[in-house]
């Protein structure tokens, strides 16, 4: 048992079906009058934001829509949409989309706050003070962005993705809506299911691991295992696995938010940063060859097994390198069943590429916090196994 840890609760989370569109009390608490939206183009077609529009409208203005968001938000379009909610007098922000959208308006509310370039933020707990009232709403389970107190943004002029870690980044409210994911795309459903694995599986090896964040971990990692193919299912049906998704989802993003990622984050920040490749997909590829090299240090092989149990391994009698084994394997199931490669060179990432995506890895502060010291050239090992 730890001497001392630090267990940070993130914000209030509203679960119920419909919800997103029946939420004008909770609105009404911020004390906001002029709301602004941020999304993107492929949530915006989908229809759920002149939904949630016509909702809010009977509570507050709805002073502007920011959709130009894309998968991989950026420096520019945070500081874009920034302007565009400064000019039309904002004082509350509405994310509706999966981690990108989430992430910009986090940024958003820095510069609607403090003013200043966004780069003047990088880093962990510049901010000092509360920041404009923020409302999340995922259409992905995945990232778990709407309870946590980091935003990933990329810097386009240098091909990274920075990161933005402060309590003050985390939203008021979280509202979770399995309505909100229902025309979610498959392979989507599968990608940021397979993102919010890992930050469960990730917090759970952590060095920063504490009881608090392993329970939630634990609890993510066994509904993930029992829902996600469910999930990536088309139509109504799967309204109940959905449900459990977002769940798990955020779970996991509390438990991270509190234990931190490792070396599968940051090798999945280096290969975003230089490639269209979905974070949460990177991840997926990522996972077993992490876990493979992690495997090497005993407690965390332990730790491991206990992963195993949770994700429905049978762990009688059989030693612990057999059921992480299983593990690795059942995770490169899961990815394919959900119809995900599983190999990093059909993302169309070159090999003569991965050199670079290591140096860049090691250097990435996701690495602080894995539970084996990886080198420069451990990472480049394990994503050539990946490749």
């Amino acid at each position: 048992m730890q001497d001392f840890f630090e267990f940070r609760l993130t914000p209030r989370v509203l679960y119920k079906v419909g919800l997103a569109c029946d939420m004008n009390t909770e609105v009404a608490a911020l004390g906001g009058t002029k709301a602004f939206i941020v999304t993107d183009v492929g949530v915006l077609k989908s229809g759920l934001v002149d939904r949630i529009r016509d909702a809010l409208q009977e509570t507050i203005e709805v002073v502007g829509v920011y959709s130009d968001v894309p998968p991989n938000s950026s420096v520019r379009v945070v500081e874009a949409a920034a302007a565009q909610a400064r000019e039309v007098g904002t004082d509350i922000l509405v994310a509706i989309g999966g981690g990108s959208p989430l992430d910009t308006a986090k940024g958003m509310r820095i510069l609607l706050t403090e003013g200043g370039r966004l780069l003047d933020y990088e880093g962990v707990n510049v901010l000092t003070r509360p920041l404009m009232p923020m409302i999340a709403i995922p259409t992905t389970a995945g990232t778990g962005s709407e309870v946590t107190t980091f935003a990933v943004i990329k810097d386009d002029e240098n091909h990274v993705k920075l990161s933005f870690t402060s309590p003050y980044l985390a939203p008021e409210l979280a509202v979770l809506d399995p309505e909100m994911t229902a025309t979610l795309p498959a392979h989507l459903a599968a990608a940021t299911g397979m993102d919010a694995l890992t930050h469960a599986i990730e917090a759970y090896v952590s060095t920063e691991q504490e009881p608090m964040s392993d329970a939630l971990a634990l609890g993510a990692i066994e509904m993930i295992s029992n829902h996600l193919r469910d999930a990536c299912l088309p139509g109504a049906q799967n309204e109940f696995a959905r449900g459990q998704m977002l769940i798990a989802s955020c779970m996991a993003g509390i438990a991270f938010t509190n234990a931190y990622v490792g070396a599968v984050h940051a090798l999945a920040h280096a290969t975003g940063g230089h490639y269209p490749v979905h974070h949460g997909l990177a991840n997926s590829i990522f996972l077993p060859h992490v876990i493979h090299f992690n495997s090497e240090d005993e407690v965390t092989l332990e730790r491991y097994t206990r992963i195993g149990r949770a994700f429905g391994i049978n762990t009688g009698g059989r030693s612990r390198e057999e059921v992480v084994a299983d593990l690795i394997a059942a995770i490169q199931q899961l990815a394919a069943d959900c119809g995900l490669p599983i190999r990093l060179r059909d993302t169309d990432v070159p090999e003569d590429g991965l050199e670079l995506l290591a140096e860049q890895a090691f250097t990435d502060g996701a690495l602080f916090h894995n539970p084996r010291l990886a080198e420069p050239e451990d990472l480049l090992q394990i994503l050539r196994a990946a490749w």
